[in-house]
């Protein structure tokens, strides 16, 4: 189909409700970001015919195609207006998200003693698509534990503190998580694999805070210039892509009995207080536990290693994902509703107040963390005032280049060197991974904060730039 996008403003433009469209379009961007985003676009028109979907089917500015919903695709359903969830709204890493933690050292510090930490690093972050883990599960009931407990039973167990709980997402926990639901091939995957870094464009950085740019933020979350911090970016691994693959199924099988019609079937999707909607919640909850725990593990092995090799301590800053659905209360038409958001490549961005935010940030606002494509800088932004987009705003760079296509245009070994000859130290599990990864292959992310933040989704707080690399 052809969709027309009509500029609303600046970093804006729109789409009309046409045909079977039940609300409008909204792409948050520039003209430059949406070159060659023509089929993701067709994925916001699609988005916006789910039964139930109110407000708008958004995009960030990031957007790129994706499965089923764009990736950096955001839309709410009403429950009560037949709203449904759709697997292909959260894809198939769940909770997929980013971790920032920040040292008592300055890069000045570090860099005598930067090979060591990372030759430390190498072999204590386990990664690659092989298992392969931090934590070994002897049985079933741990893993239990990490789908209802998340970085809460990590911590219970010794892996990190109380704090970690208080600046991470919901706690460290999402609620109403139901293993149950979570069938044997994915606990399967998922009990080898518990503190893993996973490959594609999953990472750990060692990073410095090159610009504030909003100091009483950046001190309340902890941050100062020339500042190390490790920025650790991966997801639920192979236990949140069988969930996904295994529940997209079944609901493709019971869409006709709910009546439901989709323009592209991998937008499968039921009702949220359907049976298949329930199930699909609770499981991608237990998901959603396990990336929170995996990046918890993650984060003590960065800590051992610094204690080791640097003598440094590293304080988490925020935890957060960008791939989830989540039951929650907004306005929309006057009305307070109960809504199911679903954030695809796009992260929940609460403003200052919100009460779900921990009381030491809730003067503040959420932080946002933004990893950039490998090499280039990444950036911690604010939740603002005004709750666009469902207090959503964007996630990283968005891919433009097929990981194929990135690898026939560098090697491996030559990116290696020209990071290093710029002062990036790397340890890369392959080759061929780290040529997939050029930055070459995504957008660039400062032009992403920019439309982001000029859209009104967001503030920027700093940049970050890498010194070391982790790459899976």
């Amino acid at each position: 189909m052809t969709v027309h996008l009509a500029a609303e403003g600046p970093y804006r433009f729109r789409i009309e409700p046409t045909g079977a469209m039940r609300v409008p379009g909204v792409v948050f961007a520039s003209h430059e970001l949406l070159h060659g985003a023509d089929k993701a676009i067709e994925q916001v028109a699609n988005v916006a015919m789910l039964p139930g979907v109110v407000d708008a089917s958004y995009a960030m500015p990031d957007v790129h195609w994706g499965y089923g919903f764009a990736i950096g695709g955001v839309a709410a359903t009403d429950p009560r207006e037949g709203g449904v969830v759709s697997p292909g709204g959260v894809g198939f890493d769940i909770s997929c998200g980013v971790r920032l933690l920040a040292a008592d050292i300055d890069a000045a510090e570090l860099r005598p003693v930067l090979e060591r930490v990372m030759d430390g690093l190498d072999p204590a972050v386990p990664r690659g698509m092989g298992k392969g883990a931090v934590w070994h599960l002897p049985g079933r009931g741990e893993l239990t534990g990490i789908l209802t407990g998340g970085s809460r039973y990590a911590v219970e167990h010794g892996h990190g503190d109380e704090r970690d709980l208080l600046r991470c997402e919901d706690a460290g926990a999402v609620a109403d998580a139901d293993p149950g639901q979570v069938g044997e091939r994915a606990v399967q995957r998922g009990a080898q694999q518990v503190g893993s870094l996973g490959s594609g464009n999953h990472f750990l950085e060692v990073q410095r805070v090159a610009e504030v740019y909003d100091p009483a933020a950046a001190e309340a979350f902890g941050l100062r210039p020339d500042q190390v911090c490790v920025m650790i970016h991966c997801g639920s691994r192979g236990l949140g892509h069988q969930i996904c693959t295994d529940h997209v199924r079944a609901m493709e099988k019971q869409m006709a009995r709910h009546g439901i019609t989709v323009p592209d079937r991998q937008l499968a999707c039921a009702p949220v207080d359907s049976a298949e909607g329930r199930a699909y919640l609770g499981a991608m909850a237990a998901a959603a536990n396990y990336g929170r725990a995996n990046r918890q593990l993650l984060a003590q092995a960065a800590r051992q290693v610094f204690r080791r090799a640097a003598g440094a301590r590293l304080d988490l800053v925020y935890d957060v994902s960008h791939n989830l659905a989540k039951l929650e209360d907004h306005e929309v038409g006057g009305e307070r509703r109960r809504l199911c958001v679903h954030r695809k490549g796009a992260t929940r961005a609460l403003p200052p107040g919100h009460p779900d935010l921990p009381p030491d940030l809730r003067e503040v606002g959420q932080p946002v963390l933004i990893p950039g494509t490998m090499g280039t800088s990444s950036y911690v932004l604010v939740g603002v005032p005004g709750g666009r987009a469902f207090h959503s705003t964007c996630h990283g760079a968005g891919r433009v280049q097929s990981r194929h296509q990135a690898a026939r245009g560098v090697s491996g070994r030559h990116l290696r060197d020209t990071m290093e000859a710029h002062g990036i130290a790397v340890r890369a599990s392959s080759w061929r991974g780290l040529a997939e990864e050029t930055p070459d292959a995504y957008k660039d992310v400062s032009a992403v904060v920019e439309a982001s933040e000029g859209a009104g989704l967001c503030r920027k707080v700093a940049r970050l730039t890498p010194i070391g690399v982790v790459k899976g």
